[in-house]
């Protein structure tokens, strides 16, 4: 194998805790909120599915889904998807549906998996290219080299600058281009079956990890260093899919 994708969210990294992400903005506005309202508007956060990278939603209003599928081909589809879910649970200023979003997208809200930085040194090691391929609808980059990962990939494929989002089979072609691999010596590596098992369409053989929280999964991403060393390159045989 010449190459490895990552997904972002649930793969490489972890988004902070829904309440620990409305503590942050809360502060940041300088808001008080008294305690049990606090856990309760988490909570009501939690099931709308309004922090990007944490829970689906347990049902969408009508203002949000029209853009619901669609939401990370461009950054205004996937700012208004999420503040539209926010919106939906009352807060004690309404400016903080637009800085939960803002808080969001910073380094200090995502933590990389225990493992993330050691699979992704051994696979520079090798001389393996690693390259992210995230749905999402803002710049990541800042969270790579705020936490130290950035030197180790070579490729950022987002779907918000290209328009497309997985499991078109067009993105993984798009990261499989910018390294100069071959999708058939490519593994791809994501916590979605769906959107990350579209690579497999392209011929790339593909691996799941769990999307838990980064304490709950220390170890997810070794096996990684084993499936490169063990699968051959394609010979026209159908992708492996791992699990």
């Amino acid at each position: 194998m010449t190459a490895v994708l990552f997904d972002f969210s649930g793969t490489l990294f972890r988004v902070e805790s829904t309440e620990s992400w409305l503590r942050g903005a809360l502060a940041e506005a300088r808001l008080e909120f008294a305690e049990a309202e606090l856990v309760e508007a988490a909570q009501a956060l939690e099931a709308m599915g309004a922090l990007p990278g944490g829970v689906d939603p347990t049902w969408l209003p009508e203002d949000v889904a029209s853009v619901w599928g669609v939401r990370d081909k461009s950054a205004e589809l996937h700012r208004a998807a999420y503040t539209g879910l926010s919106r939906h649970v009352p807060l004690p200023d309404d400016r903080l549906h637009d800085m939960l979003y803002e808080r969001h997208m910073a380094p200090a809200a995502w933590v990389p998996y225990p493992d993330a930085a050691e699979v992704l040194g051994a696979l520079r090691e090798r001389g393996i290219g690693v390259g992210v391929v995230s749905n999402i609808g803002w710049d990541l980059r800042p969270v790579f080299r705020e936490h130290g990962l950035d030197p180790y990939v070579d490729a950022y494929v987002l779907s918000y600058e290209h328009g497309i989002q997985k499991p078109d089979p067009r993105l993984f072609a798009a990261a499989c281009a910018e390294l100069g691999a071959d999708p058939r010596d490519v593994v791809m590596v994501g916590d979605n079956r769906r959107a990350d098992g579209g690579a497999a369409a392209l011929g790339c053989a593909v691996h799941f990890v769990e999307h838990l929280p980064a304490a709950q999964r220390p170890d997810g991403l070794r096996p990684v260093l084993d499936l490169v060393s063990a699968v051959p390159r394609a010979n026209g045989s159908d992708p492996r899919v791992k699990k």
